[in-house]
């Protein structure tokens, strides 16, 4: 949907389309608006894209620098959980190093004290003439494990009970003497064992404090990494609790988003729908008005036609009957004029005979008789009758004149 109106703008209508938009003629202004509104959705409907574009890889670096540090915490919790085995191993190996040491130290011990039977039997037995015989410090071909205080110890003992050679030549003693230095080199001796003793244990008991602490610091050092660990599992529940709430509230304004959508692409295409109806009655409405004002216009027109004709015709009749009635008025007015000629020319000669009977009568009078009397009045008499009589006839004819000439001037 979003590619049409750029499809709309861009290029010309299709070809199936020209003879709708032909029929419907609409107008440039109206396209041209229709065009900016197409131009003015794509332009937002491509910022809408690149903000989605926009957090789209935000979102993405995000997760991408959270992946990271997961993978991190895994990898410092694997580093500390193989720290953990190898203290563990270590403390091991020292145990087991304290065990060799104390078992070396009870075998030197032991070793002493043979060698003191040795010389005590030595001593009492005496010397096989032509024997001499070597006692070594340390038994040929074996290893030895170095020790601290022990060990500089058994080399004083060593420097101490070093062997001597035993030679077959020397004096005898008396038995009793013998005894007592015996007995005395024999509590010298066994002082020297129980000093050794004690210097062996309390470095075994050393070495036993040192080791004992240091599995204290390192359970302490786990107790701190596994209160890390819960402290960091229980920030990761936290997280994912948080991310699950997002989760949940983003599926949520999804929905919402998505049925708003959904609510207004329905409502936008039944407006559409409705104002394509409109659209198409307000076409059918234009369509018959255009048909009846064409068939009015035609009907106009052969009405136009046909009363230009009849003008015509009566133009031409009226014009003949024109020319005819000013003939007529011209007659009239010439006959009108020949009237008033002659009516004046009758109105003097009647001025004149009533002036010759004024006189006539002024003659009469001065030589009438009694009988010329009542002849001077009838002949008054009808002199009176006939000047009322053409009066009477001007009178009628005033008024024909004036619809002469109201008519001429009419037509």
């Amino acid at each position: 949907m979003s590619d049409f109106p750029a499809q709309l703008h861009a290029s010309p209508p299709d070809s199936k389309h020209i003879p709708r938009l032909a029929y419907l003629r609409p107008s440039r202004q109206l396209l041209e608006f229709y065009r900016q509104k197409v131009a003015q959705f794509d332009g937002e409907h491509d910022d809408l894209l690149q903000m989605l574009e926009k957090c789209r890889s935000t979102a993405e670096e995000q997760h991408q620098l959270q992946w990271e540090v997961r993978q991190r915490e895994e990898e410092i919790a694997e580093l500390q959980n193989a720290l953990s085995d190898m203290q563990v191993y270590l403390f091991q190996e020292r145990e087991q190093a304290l065990r060799l040491y104390a078992e070396n130290d009870r075998l030197k011990i032991r070793e002493l004290e043979d060698r003191k039977k040795i010389q005590h039997l030595l001593a009492l037995v005496g010397p096989d003439p032509g024997e001499i015989a070597y006692f070594h410090r340390e038994p040929p071909h074996e290893v030895t494990v170095p020790q601290k205080k022990v060990q500089l110890r058994s080399h004083e003992e060593s420097k101490v009970v070093k062997p001597r050679p035993v030679s077959v030549k020397g004096s005898k003693k008396s038995s009793r003497e013998g005894e007592d230095a015996t007995i005395s080199e024999q509590y010298k001796r066994d002082n020297q064992t129980l000093l050794l003793q004690v210097e062996v244990l309390q470095a075994q008991l050393e070495e036993q404090t040192r080791l004992a602490k240091e599995q204290v610091e390192a359970l302490l050092e786990d107790r701190r990494i596994h209160q890390e660990r819960q402290v960091q599992h229980q920030r990761n529940q936290d997280t994912i609790t948080a991310l699950n709430d997002k989760l949940q509230r983003t599926q949520n304004l999804l929905y919402e988003s998505t049925r708003d959508f959904l609510q207004l692409k329905f409502e936008s295409r039944q407006a559409l729908h409705e104002e394509l109806k409109q659209a198409h009655k307000l076409a059918n409405m234009y369509r018959k008005q255009c048909v009846n004002l064409e068939t009015d216009r035609s009907q106009i027109r052969e009405e136009g036609d046909v009363g230009r004709e009849i003008f015509k015709e009566r133009s031409g009749k009226i014009a003949k009957r024109l020319q005819l009635m000013t003939k007529r008025y011209e007659a009239l007015e010439k006959r009108r004029a020949m009237e008033v000629e002659g009516f004046k020319t009758d109105i003097k000669l009647l001025r004149q005979k009533v002036k010759d009977v004024e006189k006539y009568l002024f003659k009469l009078t001065l030589n009438v008789g009694p009988d010329q009397d009542l002849a001077i009045l009838h002949e008054v008499r009808q002199t009176n009758s006939r000047t009322i009589k053409v009066q009477s006839e001007l009178k009628n004819l005033r008024p024909t004149i004036y619809k002469l000439e109201n008519d001429l001037r009419f037509c």
